[in-house]
């Protein structure tokens, strides 16, 4: 079992990295288009995107298919978000403004869809650093509350996406039907446990008073 989830793992890894080496090969061979810095810019934004969306599906697929042991792919999975991620934000920095950073500050504020960028960026990284088992002990039951976040980060994206776009609108309301179905499941599971909560504090009560009655 242990063999599997590792060869997975390195698995999945390697077919993570397919989009950077395609990438690596339009840029290298010239053909990223008229505006290879743009491509490059929105691709590595698209990928980051693509894996915060294939995290998210990890639990309602594991529920829905009755996967055990998937949690360690959702973790890669989000890895992998934040690093496609990081090289989004590294392009912007260094490619598209080389690293001025009066030219970025003046450009964040003229852009505020660069704000959400921002913040579901940080979610994002400090999601990711604190992925590990160790941050997970060591935040206790507050390390549930900080990676709920990523639903936050995850609309923010859409809008940030949704914002920046001029002309095929197609692709954000893809994404945008697709976090609505997640956060839809999750509501669903949440509202499920809260049902037979309810239903097992209801038992409860009425036991002692059934008690009462035989007696």
């Amino acid at each position: 079992m242990l063999l599997r989830l590792i060869n997975g793992r390195y698995v999945i890894g390697i077919v993570c990295l397919i989009p950077l080496l395609w990438l690596i090969y339009d840029t290298v061979f010239d053909a990223l288009g008229a505006d290879p810095i743009q491509a490059l810019h929105q691709r590595l934004g698209d990928w980051s995107l693509r894996f915060l969306w294939l995290t998210l599906a990890v639990t309602p697929v594991q529920s829905v298919m009755k996967w055990p042991g998937m949690t360690p792919y959702r973790q890669l999975l989000g890895l992998y978000a934040c690093f496609y991620a990081s090289l989004h934000v590294i392009t912007y920095l260094a490619i598209d403004h080389g690293f001025m950073w009066r030219l970025i500050g003046i450009d964040i504020i003229e852009s505020p869809y660069i704000w959400l960028g921002l913040y579901a960026y940080s979610i994002v990284f400090l999601l990711a650093i604190t992925s590990s088992k160790w941050a997970k002990k060591r935040l206790g039951k507050q390390w549930k509350k900080l990676h709920k976040l990523i639903y936050s980060a995850a609309i923010a994206v859409i809008i940030h996406y949704y914002w920046q776009l001029k002309g095929n609108l197609a692709e954000p309301m893809f994404y945008l039907i697709v976090i609505i179905l997640l956060l839809s499941f999750r509501l669903a599971v949440r509202l499920k446990k809260h049902k037979i909560k309810f239903n097992k504090l209801k038992l409860t009560r009425k036991m002692p008073v059934i008690a009462e009655k035989n007696n």
